[in-house]
Order: C-alpha cells, then structure tokens, then sequence
C-alpha cells in the first residue's frame, strides 16, 4: 500500500530560518561540479555494499523499507534526483551523511547527527530544543533546514540531490534512541560487552542488536538489509505493526519540519529511560549485557526500524508532491 492514500499534502512552506540564531547548514559553499560528482558516483548503487560498515545496516534498512511505500512519482522523482534508477536508489546513498561527516567539506556536518538531550535518566528523559540543539545545529534543525533545501526550486539538482541524502540518513538518526541523549556522549562512553565482545553502549544500539535480530549481517549488508525491509514491510502491511502504521504519521507536516522531527526525536529519547539505560549508566558498564536487556531492547530496534521507514517514505511523499505543484505553477507563468 502506498503512503500517497493515507497522507495529507500539506500546501505551502516555512522558510529556513535558523533555530534561534544558530548555524543555517543553507549557507554551505556549493560543492564544485567535480567534487558534487565524486559524492554522487560514489554512492550510486550496491557496488560498494563491501565498503559499507555494518554500522550503516540500519539506515540501508530504513532506505529499503521508505522505498517500498513511497508513491510511483516519489520513486521517480527521488530516482532522477540521484541519479540512479534502481531499486537502491535511496538504500545506496542511506549512510552517506555518515561518510562524509568525516572528510574536510562535510565535518561541519557532525553535530547533525544527534541532539544531546540533558536529561537524567533513567529518573527523567525529554528534549528541550533551546537547551539541547547545539549552537551549530543537531539533527532537528538539520532536518528542518535539508527539507527545505529540497524544496528550494532555486537550487541546481545537485543541490538538492545532498539534501536528499543528508534527508535520509537524519530521519534515521532520529529514531536511534541513543541520537536523542547526552549522557555519555549518546552511549559512546559507557563501555558494555554484547555476546562477549566488547562495544559501547552505542554502537550496541546502532548494530549490534539489529544484527542479532536478523542472524547476522556477515559480507552482504545490502542483501540483509532487503530481505529485513521486505519482513518489516509486511508486518506494517499485514501484521503486528498494520493497527498502529497510521498513529505513527499523526506528528508528519511539512508546515513544521521542526515539530515534526522534534516529535521522532522526543518518542525515541523516551526509551532511553526504560529500556536504553532502565536501572542507569553503572549498572551496565563493563557488564555483559544478557538475555534479558537483549528481549527487552531487540523489539524497540525492531519499531523504530519500521517506523523510520514508513515515516521517511511519508516525508518524501510529501517533498516530491510538493515539488511537483511548485513546477507545475512555475510552469503557468
């Protein structure tokens, strides 16, 4: 089924005002047309899913899952964007953002990533955009800014074909319980062994519990991440997530890019309190996390997996709706 049905165009747009004066990524330096074509060949399709870390199986996973509702025009809209008319289209440029945030154009894009919700938990979690959204931006306001650069009909293609993939990957990150908090730099300080290997906390929630889930990811990341997409399609079309698909659009309006990703981003903080760190930071640190954290955390993994794909496809739904009505306006005059 596609999202087309079930979602509300929404008609007009907000500019890109910076959150409270804080860094406006819309100020960027264009890329050269040579370095913007390096970007794009190389992350085309799944020739390179054997450079792709297993850290980005989550993200390729979301991307598969968006690319399954979103409407025929989406598909094609997104596709000629990218270039690229496969089915990977949106799977083969999922962990971009992620590339690219270490190389010397794209670093000021790290904070993007996250948002340090200073909350206590597990006595309390929530963000507080003005307290939690650094300076130079976090994932909320970055959504917000990229959405609107890809609206932004002034913009050449290859413009908006970065937002794009910047786009993608943000609503993603958004879902990641451990993107929405600051204790321990999101996880990455508290040390934990998971089937007796030794990770952060972190990189547990953005790997290694998905991987669990699905027997491994092992060489062929993009394969994996298909067949899971697939199963987790079906289970919003037909199965255990089909009640509530609907519930999970209510927060979606392209009026607000901000309350919008600001509710992805607080839902997902929540479970930092009762599943992430339910009994606090020290009552796992160094620890094996056992089968009982591993039941516990593996079915959110699991929601916030789908939802991130059902979402995304919901927000390009409404990008690429959007952007048609603007042509086809600019085309009356």
């Amino acid at each position: 089924m596609k999202l087309s049905s079930v979602v509300a165009i929404a008609a007009g747009c907000r500019s890109a005002a910076a959150w409270g004066g804080m860094f406006n990524p819309n100020l960027r330096p264009r890329l050269s047309c040579q370095r913007q074509q390096t970007y794009t060949q190389t992350n085309k399709t799944r020739r390179n899913a054997t450079k792709t870390t297993h850290a980005g199986f989550g993200h390729i996973t979301v991307a598969y899952i968006a690319s399954n509702f979103v409407s025929s025009d989406t598909a094609s809209y997104f596709q000629g964007l990218l270039h690229n008319s496969t089915e990977d289209y949106l799977a083969g440029v999922a962990s971009w953002a992620d590339s690219v945030r270490y190389t010397k154009w794209g670093r000021f894009s790290a904070n993007f990533h996250f948002i340090d919700a200073k909350d206590d938990p597990p006595r309390s979690c929530g963000i507080v955009m003005a307290r939690d959204c650094k300076a130079d931006g976090c994932v909320v306001s970055a959504i917000h800014n990229y959405t609107t650069r890809l609206l932004d009909a002034s913009l050449p293609a290859s413009e908006r074909a970065i937002a794009a993939k910047f786009v993608v990957h943000f609503v993603g990150d958004t879902h990641q319980p451990l993107h929405n908090e600051d204790v321990a730099r999101g996880g990455n300080g508290i040390h934990v062994k998971f089937n007796g290997v030794d990770f952060n906390l972190h990189h547990v929630w953005d790997s290694s519990i998905a991987e669990k889930l699905v027997g491994g990811v092992r060489r062929a990341p993009y394969a994996e991440a298909r067949r899971w997409a697939d199963a987790l399609t079906a289970e919003i079309n037909t199965g255990k997530f089909n009640a509530s698909r609907l519930d999970w659009l209510q927060d979606v309006d392209l009026e607000d890019p901000t309350a919008t990703a600001l509710a992805w981003a607080s839902e997902a903080n929540a479970y930092v309190c009762t599943k992430v760190l339910p009994e606090g930071p020290e009552a796992i640190r160094g620890q094996e996390l056992g089968s009982e954290y591993y039941e516990a955390a593996a079915p959110v993994v699991e929601l916030q997996i789908a939802k991130a794909g059902y979402r995304l496809a919901a927000w390009l739904d409404l990008i690429a709706a959007r952007t048609k009505t603007q042509q086809a306006v600019m085309g009356d005059l």
